[in-house]
């Protein structure tokens, strides 16, 4: 199987989404569903960013995508209340389909009510690595966060395959020594448990107010593949990013090789969402 990847325009950051959210208008959310769909996405995230506060808004949010496709959700809360309320309207609208929470930190406050959502309503976890000292910078203490996080998950009845860790890539332009912490981390991560978790990063963190944004995204998410990554949240229209990931899958051995392999890609990401899903 090739990589995961889990599209993250569905964001309340971006201002037409930020603007459907506040008016509860279903056009612009459908529009970012579909093209994401097109552009071979395995997951969606919904994430409301600063858009709104309100868990009512929130549910609305998930219903709104889950009702417009066949493919899992990433649902993306700072609360637990507001997972809660997503999972509840996730699971009334599509029933037993695949949903990842993203996410949570090592801190126990917020971790353990996490992992009792996850084991309620049958999800996968995205756990950051990060406490309440705050976003570690060496390999060693993104292992030890991670560790935690994972040890804790399956102590609470999750698979590996249903554990997604994140060793949080930083921005490139702001702290240049940490995309090499980072892949680092995920080739050490890879070796915590056989079957392994997965792997995960926010991709477009490493370029953050950079000129050449695409480019360094291309670049890092190769690199990292490279190392054992095998999810990632990032632009799924981005085509020339998805013609680098079909590449280094080929590279890599993910894929057979055929003289047509970027049209062979291109048929995959574009087949049904249902097919996508399953």
């Amino acid at each position: 199987m090739g990589i995961i990847l889990i599209g993250e325009r569905i964001n309340g950051s971006f201002k037409d989404v930020g603007r459907a959210i506040q008016e509860h208008d279903k056009t612009v959310i459908k529009d970012r569903v579909a093209k994401q769909e097109a552009g071979g996405a395995d997951y969606l995230d919904v994430n409301m960013g600063a858009a709104s506060r309100k868990l009512e808004d929130y549910a609305w949010l998930v219903q709104a995508v889950a009702e417009s496709t066949a493919l899992p959700l990433s649902l993306d809360c700072p609360r637990a209340d507001m997972f809660r309320v997503g999972l509840k309207a996730y699971r009334d609208t599509v029933g037993e389909r695949a949903v990842i929470l993203n996410s949570t930190t090592a801190e126990d406050s917020k971790l353990i009510p996490l992992l009792e959502l996850a084991e309620e309503f049958k999800a996968s976890i995205m756990g950051v690595v990060m406490d309440e000292r705050g976003s570690p910078q060496d390999v060693d203490r993104r292992l030890e966060l991670g560790g935690k996080i994972f040890a804790a998950a399956v102590e609470a009845g999750l698979a590996p395959g249903e554990i997604f860790l994140d060793p949080i890539v930083m921005p490139v332009k702001f702290m240049q020594d940490q995309p090499k912490n980072v892949l680092n981390a995920i080739q050490q991560m890879t070796m915590l448990s056989d079957p392994p978790c997965h792997i995960s990063i926010g991709l477009s963190n490493v370029s953050s107010k950079t000129e050449e944004r695409k480019l360094i995204n291309r670049t890092f998410m190769v690199m990292a593949l490279a190392m054992g990554l095998d999810a990632a949240i990032l632009d799924v229209c981005d085509e020339e990013l998805r013609q680098s990931v079909a590449t280094a899958e080929l590279l890599l051995g993910m894929e057979i090789y055929s003289d047509a392999y970027l049209k062979a890609y291109r048929q995959r990401a574009g087949s049904s969402p249902a097919a996508a899903a399953a």
